[in-house]
């Protein structure tokens, strides 16, 4: 990319498209072209064709996306869907008609089978069922990774999807009712700190094992693929390495320094039992994760909730 290239970053105020947006400015890039939702309503397909009639932009970071954890993904399951199916469609059929160089879906694991043999492999998609909890949201990015496929195979668009694993970092939800699991422990730890309180409940079992990714990493890895990757096929964006959700807790408890115990509420779902990406390909073009996952709970903790 040159450095005067018109870049626009779709979902520039969320976790991902705030990373991207730090990590282009970081890279010395200027023409970047940013709108909240408020401005442009990516699920509005007019306003889309609008946005790119005046803008036009060299460069698509697909970032926008409607996000939650497994009670947010399984209580508004159409919204999921529909949403994320919208954004996805006009934002990649826009890029396509005002002939933008190169686009970047970001997908997300959960595409995957709930059951996909470990690590997973970007050919594993659509090999299997998908988690129930889930499964609006993972059609939906499905559906995007198809787009730019097809879009690729008929039209030689440039369009490319990147499938990162679990993130945190600045810019996570914190609300108990549609977060992730790691934002979701972390204040769940640090207001019963806070109180004083005995006990955290954690729902599950705590056995599920996940990966999880400092966004800043996949931030630096979008920009590294929007370089040097171009395929149909999606490429996975992780560590390599995973651990249960009961290990997370612990070093999360120790990092905020609760006293008390965990409580396990096993009447609440696991979701997929194992879910660690296959990164041989992103490794084998030269790109490596950089922040260790200790360290980097502990520095969105202090950002988050340790007044400076």
């Amino acid at each position: 990319m040159n450095k005067t290239a018109k870049i626009y970053i779709a979902g520039h105020t969320g976790m991902v498209g705030s990373a991207i947006l730090r990590q282009l400015q970081a890279d010395g890039f200027k023409n970047i072209v940013v709108r909240n939702s408020k401005e442009l309503n990516l699920i509005h397909q007019e306003a889309v064709r609008d946005f790119f009639e005046v803008e036009k932009p060299d460069y698509v970071f697909l970032a926008a996306a409607k996000v939650g954890g497994i009670q947010a993904n399984n209580t508004f399951r159409a919204e999921f869907l529909y949403d994320n199916l919208m954004m996805a469609s006009n934002v990649i059929h826009a890029s396509y008609e005002y002939n933008v160089t190169k686009l970047l879906f970001l997908g997300s694991s959960c595409i995957y089978p709930k059951f996909a043999n470990q690590p997973i492999e970007e050919s594993s998609m659509l090999t299997g069922a998908l988690e129930p909890t889930n499964e609006p949201y993972a059609i939906a990015k499905i559906a995007g990774v198809k787009l730019c496929e097809n879009y690729r195979r008929q039209y030689g668009c440039d369009f490319i999807s990147v499938m990162p694993t679990n993130l945190y970092g600045p810019n996570d939800n914190f609300d108990l009712k549609t977060s992730h699991v790691l934002p979701a422990l972390l204040r769940k730890f640090h207001e019963a700190k806070e109180a004083d309180s005995p006990t955290v409940e954690v729902w599950g079992t705590g056995t599920p094992k996940r990966e999880f990714l400092h966004v800043d990493d996949l931030a630096s890895a979008c920009c590294f693929l929007m370089e040097q990757y171009s395929d149909g096929a999606p490429i996975n964006v992780g560590t390599g390495t995973d651990l249960s959700i009961k290990e997370l807790a612990e070093i999360i408890k120790e990092i905020v320094g609760f006293k008390g115990s965990i409580v396990w509420n096993s009447n609440k779902p696991d979701g997929t039992p194992r879910k660690l990406l296959d990164v041989s390909k992103i490794h084998d073009l030269g790109w490596r994760h950089q922040i260790e996952l200790v360290s980097g709970i502990e520095s969105v903790y202090k950002t988050r909730f340790i007044p400076t």
